[in-house]
């Protein structure tokens, strides 16, 4: 790419923001943790029992946070319930009952439009929130480097499926590479990116950027 060449105008592109929450840190609730993993293997408190060895009361006594687990009770417990230790001292997740399985169709051409001057975009899954995927369907209409003045980039990592048509990809540290239907490429977004539709129509192709 030479010097004068123009770049990509970030303007012009969807603009993906990403909320940053500051990290904080709570105490393992082991009890909890044990009792997260013999429900997500749907045992029972006597099933769990005869996978350990341990006592159907020793577990509740554990799971309640009335007793803490000695080095031989945590042997038994990784070892019957098959996990490792690590996963048993990882913090568990907290469930918001609300978002439990979540699901949003989009039909045929029902997505929320986003036209800009170089790419049409149409936002899917829009009525959920707090995703941690973002997914879209666009239609690449620029052609030239002109219609551009800066690299695309945001947060993230992003997947991009060529529909119909070939474009090519142009990134900050690679080479532009033509991509065509069928194919697919998976970039760090930081990375200064745009496309240009080089086929006789303009293509099309489906973007799902992790959040």
């Amino acid at each position: 790419m030479s010097d004068q060449t123009a770049l990509p105008d970030a303007h012009d592109a969807l603009i993906i923001r990403h909320s940053k929450t500051e990290a904080s840190v709570e105490p393992l609730e082991l009890g909890k943790r044990v009792k997260q993993i013999r429900l997500s293997q749907n045992l029972t408190l006597e099933e769990a029992s005869k996978r350990t060895g341990l006592a159907p009361s020793t577990l509740s006594k554990i799971e309640n946070e009335q007793i803490s687990p000695t080095f031989s009770a945590v042997n038994k417990l990784v070892s019957g319930l098959g996990i490792d230790i690590p996963q048993l001292f990882t913090h568990p997740t907290e469930v918001n009952p609300g978002l439990a399985g979540r699901r949003d169709l989009t039909r045929r051409g029902e997505g929320k439009p986003h036209p800009t001057k170089t790419y049409e975009h149409e936002l899917l899954a829009v009525q959920l929130s707090n995703k941690k995927m973002l997914p879209f369907k666009t239609t690449v209409r620029a052609r030239r480097w002109e219609d551009f003045r800066d690299w695309v980039r945001h947060d993230g990592e992003e997947f991009l499926y060529v529909l119909s048509g070939s474009l090519l990809f142009y990134s900050e540290f690679y080479e532009p590479i033509e991509l065509h239907s069928g194919d697919s490429i998976y970039y760090d977004c930081r990375m200064g990116h745009a496309l240009l539709s080089s086929s006789p129509t303009d293509a099309e192709a489906l973007w799902v950027t992790a959040c």
